[in-house]
Order: structure tokens, then sequence, then C-alpha cells
């Protein structure tokens, strides 16, 4: 990995959330080891691991359960892996929905699979299993499952094709995978703010120092089909806030999306990227899309595809 702030400075973003984006998208970095310890695999989470951050990914997931997972169901019988599952934000939805299937949930994080598993306990559900484990190293052999399911994971991988393309190997002939992510690219809000602006190029710049993208949303296609997929079909779920959906409101813009930039507030200010005040600036500024007159936009991506056939 090139040079990124101070190990002190990593340290402390990671003490900032303790998580999952994860989920989405979701959204420190951590001195101990160069290794993400989080949603999956090697590579730095960058919302770090902290009750705060899983209150923000179980906020995320349950406000936008509808909008990105209406239309993921696996059949009964057939065996799914969730890669990156984090403290089961989105595993909950997934065996839910889908009861006859036979999920395996993995991470690289105990304490999120332990999280992971309280949910799942507590939520009475019996077709969940998890392992720890990083993706780039995962402990199958080549057509373990039936299909693969994504969430909020390669926006923080240096090497996201590398990890599509080993999930593919591990996908029966018929297999099929499935892949969300977000795009801060994509964040439109009134009344429009320069500092809420910098306040947000303050995560998109950590996570890019991280070896991260979180604009990957709009590059999906592209990069399951460099994957060696095929049949690759990606649509954009926005999320579009105004008063008259006060769920959204509170669940989405101040929840999910504001509290991940509120998150990141003492990892910016150590990395040198924006001051106290224009970082508090932002964060207020952000707060006012959430009242009567104000409006706040994101767009998540969704690409479904099969294994590949020379596969």
């Amino acid at each position: 990995m090139p040079p990124f702030p101070a190990k002190e400075v990593v340290a402390l973003v990671a003490a900032v959330y303790w998580r999952f984006c994860c989920a989405c998208v979701a959204l420190a970095l951590r001195g101990v080891r160069s290794e993400i310890m989080a949603t999956m695999l090697s590579e730095v989470y960058v919302h770090g691991y902290h009750p705060r951050e899983n209150e923000r990914l179980h906020d995320q997931a349950s406000t936008l359960v509808d909008l990105l997972h209406f239309d993921t169901a696996y059949p009964a019988g057939s065996k799914v892996l969730e890669v990156g599952c984090g403290v089961g934000a989105q595993t909950v939805t997934l065996a839910r929905q889908s009861p006859g299937a036979r999920f395996t949930a993995v991470d690289v994080s105990a304490e999120s699979i332990a999280e992971a598993k309280r949910r799942i306990d507590h939520a009475d559900l019996t077709n969940v299993e998890f392992r720890q484990a990083d993706i780039f190293a995962l402990p199958w052999g080549p057509d373990s499952f039936d299909h693969a399911f994504v969430c909020f994971v390669l926006e923080h991988l240096s090497r996201p094709v590398e990890a599509l393309a080993l999930l593919n190997a591990l996908l029966k002939p018929s297999g099929t995978i499935t892949v969300v992510e977000g795009d801060h690219g994509s964040t439109y809000f009134h009344p429009e703010s320069r500092a809420a602006r910098a306040a947000i190029q303050c995560q998109v710049t950590l996570q890019e120092q991280a070896g991260g993208n979180s604009s990957i949303g709009r590059q999906l296609y592209p990069l399951m089909t460099a994957a060696g997929f095929d049949e690759v079909r990606v649509s954009p779920r926005m999320v579009y806030v105004d008063s008259s959906r006060p769920d959204l409101v509170d669940g989405f813009t101040r929840k999910t999306f504001t509290a991940m930039i509120e998150g990141i507030r003492e990892a910016a200010l150590s990395a040198g990227l924006i001051d106290p005040a224009g970082f508090d600036a932002g964060v207020r500024d952000l707060h006012r899309t959430t009242e009567a007159d104000g409006v706040f936009c994101y767009t998540f991506f969704k690409g479904v595809a099969a294994k590949a056939r020379h596969a």
C-alpha cells in the first residue's frame, strides 16, 4: 500500500467507529496491521469498529431493506455465501426473505461475527452459519455455492476485481452473484453547501488513502465484467428524501449518511484534511437538509450476474 497518514492517525480513525457499511456506504484507518478489520478482507475498513458504527449500519439496513433487497431471494435448498457480513445488518434480511436457503456468512472480524450471531439469534433465524475468514483466503473450493452476496464490501478493497474473480470460482456452474455498493459522488442535497461538500470529501479522501473507493457503485458493471461474470445487470437505487418522508429523514439522512460523516471527524482533523470549524459547519449543513424545506439524494447500485460459462 502507498504511504498513508501516520500510525497515530490511523489508530485514531479506527477508534472512531467500531463496525460492520458496512454496510451501505457506508462509509478509519487502523495502524495495528495493514489489513481490513471490517466488512472483510485484506484492506482497511474506513469506518472502524465501534458500537456507534454498529448502530449506524443497523439503521442503514433497516431503512434500505425495500429499496435494496426487495428483489433478493434465493430458492429453498440453495447454498448462499455472504461475504463481509459485518454485524449482520444485511444477513437478517437475507435469511428472513429466503427461509429455505442455507447461508454461510463470512467476515474477517471476530467481534463483528459475534454481534451478527446475536442479531440472528434475536430474530429467531436458524438458516445461517458464520465463519471468520478473509475474502482473499476463503476456505472453500470451486463449485461450493449456488449464490454469492456482497454488500458494501468492494468499496473498501484495493483489488475488487480479484475479489470478485475469487468468488466466481466458488460458484457452481449455474451460480449467481449479487453486489450492492454506494457512490458518494451521487450525493445531492438542498440547501447546497460548500462546507458539507468539504466534509464529505474528507470521507472520500480517507477511504481513497486506505486503498478503497467510495464512488465504486458506478463501476459495478465494468468490475463484474472484468472478473469474468456473464449476464451482468446493474440497476441504480436512488434514495430521495424530503420532509414528506420522515422515516427516511431520520433513518437515512440523519442516522446513516450524516452519522457516517460525523464519525470520521477526528480522523479528518488528524490527517490535516480540514479544520475543526470547517468540518463542524459541514455537518451542521448536512443536518440542515433534514429540515422542512431540505432535500437529500443518494444513489446505490445493485449488480446481479451469472457465473462465467467458461469458468
